[in-house]
């Protein structure tokens, strides 16, 4: 039987009675976590985003193509406090890692979990592929997911207590959430949806929710109108990740949430979305399951990637917690809950996503399938060499006139850490952001090109010079599959026209 539905009303009980957080349990988890991404952090090399990031940091700006300002903002001030380093930039994503196992326990607490549903639901945190995964690189999906697990959180603890200041709460934690990425303004909508359909519905009343509400259009104005002011690039982004098709696209949308959350761990976030439609004591809190399904629909629709939701994950894990602790796992289902089990999804989630391998043993793991973007974390200092034997190979009459080209952000990334060391010239591409950074200069010089992918696809480059050559190819000594192995290296000469007159053309999204 359902409880009335002004129940959901009411706060499940006020804070005096809420139970003991089991602070001990909890940041002890929270600390193997996060020593471990520390201990790791300098292992292999920079993720592109990462070289991205460095660089995007001295071009401030309120927007990009391709994201909002806040991460390149937090990559210029790590690299200006702490140095130029790989270690610097990942010590801050070890912690967003760690904070966000305590969020997830926290959140339990609120639906009234124990010691022992706490404890569950933040150990179910610190094995998820995905948050492991991801706390080991500092990307936007980092800062994100901790982000959006604390607006689920507060959003939670506000059914609990009904504190209009956790609406003001709210509001500041999803101004920065939508300054990382701009979805998160559908988990935003997605919440709200679901607190009007199953209530409580009182926060429409509150004059905090204004405040709140102030606070997030403040926040996101600037960026906007960098947006409006160049033709809504983030737009075109959105349609270019869809078209990629990452995790087998459409089909794969729902698999790879258990995969990402592990496939042991994850019956425990499905019972909880199950249990908020049939746990009486879970009734207020029916919102997140209205919420999490909408989001499903919306991004199976528009071709979005399975860890969208991954803000949600937390709270239903939560609640399948909860209700384990109070009423005991299902027949059979019991085993599941063991230490055993999460010791297991562990290992195999440390194996699956973080540097343990030898990289030379790397190309032989599963690692590289599993998660892509290992990959993407080797070899950069060697592509940066053989761009510059390139370079130096060119008659000195034509190496002070120069320019070089890259296909993507990484590539000119990685050119601009590992290239000065070298000799190189500073290095240009359209992808993205690093478009707008500025276009090579008009030398009259040849310019080296890396990519396109193959020798067939560089016909393409006859648009721009005369005469294209391939003079090497990109290989990062390891075997290994990346975005880079494997690619041509171009003498072009004989511009055809003006930077100014080319650039245009050269702008890419993806």
């Amino acid at each position: 039987m359902s409880a009335p539905a002004s129940e959901a009303s009411r706060p499940v009980e006020t804070s005096s009675d809420a139970p003991v957080v089991a602070w001990r349990p909890v940041l002890v988890v929270a600390g193997v976590l996060g020593v471990l991404l520390l201990a790791l952090s300098a292992r292999y090399g920079y993720h592109r985003d990462e070289l991205y990031f460095r660089v995007a940091g001295r071009h401030l700006a309120w927007g990009y193509p391709d994201q909002p300002p806040l991460m390149p903002l937090i990559a210029r001030a790590v690299t200006a406090v702490f140095g130029d380093s790989l270690v610097a930039l990942r010590v801050p994503a070890a912690l967003f890692s760690a904070a966000g196992v305590v969020v997830a326990a926290l959140t339990a607490r609120e639906m009234g979990g124990g010691r022992r549903a706490q404890l569950l639901t933040a150990v179910s945190y610190a094995v998820c592929p995905f948050a492991v995964a991801v706390g080991h690189t500092f990307y936007t999906a980092t800062l994100d997911l901790l982000l959006s697990t604390t607006i689920v959180w507060l959003v939670v603890r506000w059914v609990r207590t009904r504190d209009q200041r956790l609406l003001l709460a709210v509001g500041v934690v999803s101004a920065l959430a939508l300054n990382v990425k701009y979805l998160a303004a559908f988990l935003l909508v997605a919440l709200v949806i679901g607190l009007l359909a199953s209530g409580p519905r009182e926060f429409l009343r509150r004059p905090m929710l204004a405040a709140g509400v102030l606070v997030v259009v403040l926040a996101v104005v600037p960026g906007l109108v960098w947006q409006a002011r160049h033709g809504w690039p983030q737009l075109d982004m959105a349609g270019a990740i869809a078209d990629k098709g990452d995790f087998a696209g459409r089909p794969g949308f729902i698999p790879f949430q258990l995969i990402l959350t592990g496939v042991f761990t994850s019956w425990l976030w499905i019972y909880g979305l199950w249990r908020t439609y049939r746990s009486d004591d879970l009734r207020a809190f029916r919102f997140l399951g209205h919420a999490y399904l909408l989001l499903n629909v919306l991004f199976l629709v528009t071709a979005g990637k399975p860890y969208y939701l991954s803000g949600l994950w937390a709270a239903l894990w939560a609640a399948g917690a909860v209700e384990i602790e109070r009423n005991g796992a299902p027949r059979g289902f019991g085993w599941l809950t063991s230490a055993p089990v999460y010791v297991i999804t562990g290992i195999t989630t440390v194996l699956l996503t973080l540097p343990v391998y030898p990289v030379k043993w790397l190309a032989d793991t599963p690692q590289p399938v599993i998660n892509a973007d290992a990959a993407e974390t080797v070899g950069w200092p060697r592509f940066a060499a053989q761009v510059a034997a390139v370079y130096r190979a060119l008659p000195p009459d034509e190496r002070s006139t120069a320019t070089i080209v890259v296909g993507n952000y990484g590539e000119a990334g990685a050119l601009d850490k590992y290239g000065p060391g070298l000799g190189l010239p500073r290095a240009y591409s359209g992808h993205n952001g690093y478009w707008y950074f500025g276009r090579p200069p008009d030398t009259g010089g040849p310019t080296i090109v890396v990519g396109p992918d193959t020798v067939a696809d560089g016909a393409g480059l006859r648009r721009f010079w005369s005469d294209v050559r391939p003079v090497a190819r990109i290989d990062n000594g390891v075997g290994l599959d990346n975005q880079e192995q494997g690619k041509p290296v171009w003498v072009c000469r004989g511009q055809r026209a003006s930077w100014a007159q080319l650039w245009p053309e050269m702008k890419q999204l993806s």
